[in-house]
């Protein structure tokens, strides 16, 4: 199985962001609701990424997840200068979470491998 998640700096992140706005929340009320973007954002680095077996592949994201068969797969394809789409035979999209342009032969060779 190859793994392809966030990076570490992004749980280093939420917490500087929660860090800061602990003094907002101090204020109490409405302004604790802004202790969840720090809240959101450790969720999504934790859960985020995209695996890749001789199954297929397993893309998680914040609150969604989905299972891609390799036989779906018409292609995998660099989409912009950070990401990588699987292109499936009905002619959906899916951006693949944590898959970066640099990560496409180790993923092409997992699919090659199915």
């Amino acid at each position: 199985m190859t793994r392809f998640r966030l990076p570490a700096p992004i749980t280093v992140a939420a917490a500087v962001t929660a860090i800061g706005a602990l003094p907002i929340a101090a204020l109490g009320g409405l302004y604790l609701l802004v202790l969840l973007v720090p809240l959101v954002i450790a969720v999504w680095a934790w859960r985020a990424g995209t695996d890749a077996d001789a199954d297929g592949l397993h893309v998680r994201a914040l609150l969604a997840t989905r299972d891609i068969a390799w036989a779906q797969v018409d292609e995998l394809r660099v989409d912009g200068p950070r990401r990588v789409v699987a292109a499936l035979l009905d002619g959906t999209v899916i951006p693949l979470t944590a898959v970066r342009p640099t990560d496409l032969p180790r993923l092409a060779a997992t699919a090659n491998h199915a």
